[in-house]
């Protein structure tokens, strides 16, 4: 196993899946790296999350960001037989294709216009869906109810287990000699000698290079090594059911089933702060509607529901940017730290370990919020 160095190339703020991924591509490259996390008090998506790698609907406004969730979705059988390897954990990665359900014609209506003006943008027209009327999602989904009156398919669409993914990345990078410091939440970073400085209540570290994977954390931390995160919490709430023979083998924006047994439902998207607090008119209104989708979970008894924080941009796309004024800080954040979790590993760590992002994530750069207005 490679040492611990008390002085790693590279910083990583951060523990959840971004972070994980970050550092696991930084050490597959050969630096030496720490991960400073600021434990289980932190607002962690990453316990939290729907667990899709999704790429049907992404980029309504940003056609490259279709692209980057497209790149990523294509990698991640490398990315899961890397952590089987280096891990020993199968993440339960399958990429059977996803479903959207609609419960009316508006629905599918609204749906399949949305779908044509993404694709019709010339990048995307290799992005195959396909519309389906009642019958013929009634055929490829044999559970579902009469309320369905369609649905928009995707074959590029999958899932994992997000906690198999959570603890592999972990593992697999602790085997690589990743220093993984727990309660180590940061409160100032410096430019200093060539490098930075990072402290906290825990003491202090110098690396060469900071990246910057605390999701909602960002916001706070990038401003100290001149870059810009303004993210902020958008909260979703989750209901899981016990356990049930398979009967949903593709995974859906709403309604899925692990491969353990259990049915997750959610999708909700509520702007309340960083409030977490499991609501019951959510609640009511999301299992109404999964019921709707498939009548046979009325019957499943709920056996856990939580809610979690996405890390939001102002216009939801991801932030990638190296400072400035601090050459070697790097920001890192999103809210598909799952889908895109096989491009921050194999495409981003080691751009960010060579010194420049690469062209892909150009567009991607906090510096499209200033972009000023024409008059």
């Amino acid at each position: 196993m490679p040492s611990i160095s008390t002085e790693p190339d590279v910083a990583v703020i951060g523990g959840g899946v971004v972070g994980g991924a970050i550092a696991l591509g930084l050490a597959r490259s050969g630096a030496r790296v720490a991960i400073l996390d600021e434990g289980d008090t932190a607002f962690r998506a990453s316990r939290g999350n729907f667990a899709l790698v999704w790429v049907q609907s992404k980029g309504f406004g940003m056609p490259d960001y279709a692209l980057w969730s497209r790149r990523s979705a294509d990698s991640w059988h490398e990315l899961a037989g890397i952590l089987r390897d280096e891990a020993g954990i199968d993440v339960a990665h399958s990429q059977p294709g996803g479903f959207m359900l609609c419960l009316s014609e508006g629905e599918l209506d609204k749906r399949v216009e949305a779908m044509r003006r993404l694709h019709n943008s010339r990048p995307l027209s290799d992005f195959p869906y396909e519309v389906l009327d009642h019958d013929e999602t009634k055929r490829r989904l044999p559970a579902i109810g009469p309320d369905v009156v369609g649905a928009i398919y995707s074959p590029l669409d999958g899932h994992v287990n997000s906690l198999k993914l959570f603890r592999a990345l972990r593992e697999a990078t602790v085997r690589r000699g990743v220093d993984y410091r727990p309660n180590s939440p940061v409160e100032r970073i410096v430019a200093k000698d060539g490098g930075f400085a990072i402290s906290g209540p825990w003491g202090e570290m110098r690396a060469g290079k900071v990246v910057l994977c605390a999701g909602l954390g960002n916001a706070r931390l990038a401003p100290m090594v001149g870059l810009d995160a303004p993210v902020k919490p958008s909260k979703g709430q989750i209901i899981v059911t016990e356990k049930t023979e398979p009967f949903l083998h593709n995974p859906m924006v709403t309604v899925r089933q692990t491969d353990e047994g259990g049915v997750m439902i959610g999708d909700s998207h509520e702007d309340r702060g960083f409030d977490t607090v499991v609501g019951q008119p959510i609640l009511s209104a999301m299992a109404e509607r999964a019921v709707r989708m498939f009548p046979r979970l009325a019957s499943l008894n709920v056996v856990r529901t939580w809610s979690a924080l996405r890390v939001m941009s102002p216009d939801g796309f991801p932030i990638y940017d190296q400072s400035e004024t601090c050459p070697g800080a790097f920001v890192v954040t999103c809210h598909s730290g799952v889908t895109l979790a096989a491009n921050h590993a194999l495409t981003l760590a080691p751009a960010i370990l060579s010194g420049t992002l690469p062209d892909a994530v150009a567009s991607f750069t906090a510096r499209r919020f200033h972009v000023p207005a024409h008059s």
